[in-house]
């Protein structure tokens, strides 16, 4: 039983994920992962036919990061079968739940049936280390999208958290002039002290007019109409924020200003690294328990 994990639906992530499993010694069962040809002929591996065989002699089960795009079934891309949220829970009774993005009231739910469920994304290491991911995405979007170089580019980073350190960093590190908007003073301090451009959220629509790409991490609404009209029409910008996104995206598009919504990034540009994050990230809770 200990030697056994069983993983249920998920992206390229967790496919990479149960081959480094299975490579550091357990035996994995799976369940919605049936069209993920690098699983299939991997003895280690059972694609199993239902959920109840899937967690049959194991304590842990994997599922996705995301759990739930639609917030009834739960992700499977490598999969025609359709996994309830519901079916989900009824099956897991007495088992440890891992996966990410969790809402809080299904956690609740799920503690309630005697679930221990855990939340990857609320883990402070495995945030930190997808920001890398995330930041270069982030790049990698503004380079095929714009029709100038990054180096000598006027930049602006909105919000000055995990994502907005590194990749202020980074775009530094490519000769891009950053700017950077925050409304603590000490984090104002220091952004300066790092060498950008320092702006107070109260000041931002004096610049908003003079950059070539600006790059939101804020999860609320900071680019709204009345603020989108001060952004010249050959700026693109580029939404990291989850669901609903920092920027109004009907206002930009009848602007007629460039603006991409870039979600998961590190599932979708660095699935191999991000899925190494994930394995440490678990294995780091399997020690603390």
């Amino acid at each position: 039983m200990k030697n056994k994990i069983a993983v249920i639906g998920g992206d390229l992530r967790i496919v990479k994920l149960a081959e480094m499993l299975v490579k550091d010694g357990y035996h994995v069962q799976t369940f919605a992962l049936e069209k993920a040809e690098n699983l299939q002929n991997i003895p280690e591996v059972q694609m199993c036919k239902s959920l109840e065989e899937t967690i049959e002699n194991t304590d842990f089960v994997i599922g996705p990061i995301p759990l739930t795009g639609n917030h009834v079934e739960i992700n499977t891309p490598f999969s025609e079968n359709k996994v309830t949220l519901e079916k989900l829970i009824h099956v897991l009774p007495g088992k440890r739940f891992i996966a990410g993005n969790i809402k809080t009231e299904l956690i609740e739910e799920m503690k309630q049936k005697n679930i221990d469920v855990i939340d990857l994304l609320t883990r402070e290491e495995l945030v930190v280390l997808n920001t890398i991911s995330t930041a270069e995405g982030a790049i990698q979007i503004a380079m095929e999208e714009t029709i100038k170089t990054i180096y000598g580019s006027k930049i602006l980073v909105l919000g000055y958290g995990k994502v907005g350190k590194i990749l202020a960093n980074m775009l530094k590190g490519i000769g891009a002039n950053v700017y950077c908007e925050a409304r603590k003073n000490v984090d104002l301090a220091w952004i300066k002290a790092y060498g950008y451009v320092p702006i107070h959220l109260s000041e931002l629509e004096k610049y908003l007019s003079e950059f070539d790409i600006i790059i939101n991490t804020i999860p609320t609404l900071i680019l709204d109409k009345q603020r989108l009209e001060r952004v010249k029409k050959e700026c693109l910008i580029i939404d990291l924020a989850s669901n609903p996104g920092g920027v109004d995206k009907g206002e930009a598009k009848k602007m007629g200003i460039k603006t991409i919504w870039a979600l998961s990034l590190p599932g979708k540009v660095a699935p191999l690294t991000s899925a190494e994050f994930i394995k440490d990230t678990i294995y780091n809770v399997l020690k603390e328990i």
